[in-house]
């Protein structure tokens, strides 16, 4: 799980442009500090990826719990930073102006963390009903997971809209499940 260097991110420019297109005069304080965040970690990481992404056995059995501050705004290349952060980007504006920003800051610091607990608890029951060891070892990083909780709480506060995932109509009470095995099929790593 290493970040491949020396090369363009095209991702992180086109990140970059279209935060200029919304202007940062039009998202909210938090959202920005969130995005700003997230590319600043990008581009300076605080350790290698290998280091800062949640696992079972790095995490919970060697006690290493800074990992669950660390493996939410750590990405794995520029268009896995991308997508989060687009995403970010429409929730964050949407939520945040409606949740007012103090909310939304405490909102995105639980969910950050409490995505890391229920990851390492999803992979320990792996371990245990497929009595596979290997689950163990599953080291992940990024956004994603606070951006499902948040699409999730997005919902809840816009009930009744309709989202496009693949092309296909699809009501947003169900949208981020469908979107959730989307992603799982088309990036499953």
């Amino acid at each position: 799980m290493q970040r491949r260097q020396g090369r363009v991110n095209a991702g992180l420019l086109l990140l970059l442009y279209q935060i200029s297109q919304v202007g940062l005069q039009n998202i909210p304080s938090v959202t920005l500090g969130v995005l700003a965040l997230n590319i600043f970690l990008f581009l300076n990481p605080v350790r290698p990826l290998s280091e800062v992404c949640i696992s079972v056995k790095e995490s919970f059995y060697r006690k290493n719990w800074q990992r669950l501050l660390l493996s939410p705004v750590h990405h794995a290349d520029d268009w896995h930073l991308y997508y989060n952060m687009i995403s970010m980007l429409w929730k964050g504006i949407m939520l945040e102006r409606k949740l007012k920003s103090i909310w939304f800051a405490y909102i995105i610091a639980v969910f950050s963390v409490l995505i890391g607990i229920v990851y390492m608890v999803l992979e320990f029951m792996l371990v245990k009903i497929l009595d596979d060891p290997s689950y163990e070892m599953n080291c992940a990083v990024g956004f994603s997971g606070v951006l499902f909780a948040l699409k999730v709480l997005n919902n809840h506060y816009n009930p009744g809209r309709v989202s496009s995932v693949l092309g296909l109509q699809i009501s947003s009470k169900y949208a981020c499940w469908v979107e959730l095995v989307a992603i799982h099929l088309i990036s499953p790593g």
